[in-house]
C-alpha cells in the first residue's frame, strides 16, 4: 500500500518536522507585504499603524506595535486585549504564539518558536519544526529577552531585561537572567513601589487603589 504523503503546510501545522517549501513560502509572502506596510508608515500616524496591526495579527483588541516589527506569519500570533510590542521585536511563529491581556514586550524582544536538528545531518536535511509558545495575562517581558520554543510563561510574571528562557516560568514570578531562573514571587507588598524601593506619590496611588 503506497504511503500518502503529507504536504509541509499540513506537517509544520501539526507540529511535524517539515520543509519550507514553495507553498510555505507563499503564506510568508502575505505576511511580509503587510510587515512592509507596518515598517515604512509614518511613525507618527497611531490610527494607521493600528489598522495594520489589526490586519497583521487578525482577532485582536487594542494591539499595537512600535515598528519595526518582525515575524514570519502574523496569523499564528493571538494577543488578547491591550497588547503593547516596543520597537524591533520579533516572533518567529511557525508554531502558534499566544499571548494574554494586557502583555507588553519592550525593546528587541524575541520569541522564538522555530527550531533546527540538532545533528548536522538532520539539519543539513532542510527539515525544520516549531513548537508553541504560550504567555499568560499581564505578563511584562524585559528588554533584549529570548523566549525559546515550547515555553510557558505564567501570567502576572516580570522577566527581566536580557533573559533567555529556556524553562517555564510560572505565575506570579519575577525572573531573569540566562538561563532565566525565578528570582522571587511578586506579592501585594510591591504594588505600592514604581521601581525598586520608589515609591508612588499620593496622587498617583490613589488612582492605582481604584483599579
Amino acid at each position: 500500500m503506497e504511503h500518502k504523503r503529507i504536504d509541509n503546510i499540513n506537517r509544520r501545522d501539526s507540529g511535524m518536522a517539515y520543509i519550507s517549501d514553495d507553498a510555505v513560502m507563499e503564506e510568508q509572502k502575505v505576511c511580509r507585504k503587510i510587515l512592509q506596510e507596518l515598517n515604512f508608515a509614518d511613525r507618527s500616524d497611531f490610527d494607521k499603524l493600528s489598522a495594520i496591526v489589526k490586519e497583521l495579527l487578525g482577532e485582536s483588541e487594542d494591539a499595537f506595535i512600535n515598528p519595526p516589527f518582525y515575524c514570519d506569519y502574523g496569523s499564528h500570533i493571538k494577543v488578547g486585549k491591550n497588547f503593547f510590542a516596543n520597537y524591533n521585536c520579533s516572533i518567529i511563529d511557525v508554531a502558534p504564539v499566544t499571548i494574554g491581556d494586557n502583555c507588553q514586550l519592550a525593546p528587541n524582544v524575541a520569541i522564538y518558536t522555530a527550531g533546527h536538528p540538532l545533528h548536522p545531518v538532520s539539519r543539513n536535511s532542510m527539515y525544520e519544526y516549531g513548537i508553541e509558545v504560550t504567555i499568560g495575562d499581564n505578563v511584562w517581558i524585559g528588554g533584549n529577552t529570548v523566549i525559546l520554543p515550547g515555553i510557558h510563561i505564567g501570567s502576572n510574571t516580570v522577566i527581566g531585561a536580557g533573559s533567555v528562557v529556556t524553562k517555564d516560568i510560572p505565575d506570579w514570578s519575577l525572573a531573569a537572567g540566562n538561563p532565566c531562573r525565578v528570582i522571587r514571587k511578586i506579592t501585594e507588598e510591591d504594588k505600592k513601589y514604581y521601581y525598586k524601593d520608589r515609591e508612588f506619590d499620593e496622587e498617583a496611588w490613589e488612582e492605582i487603589q481604584k483599579l
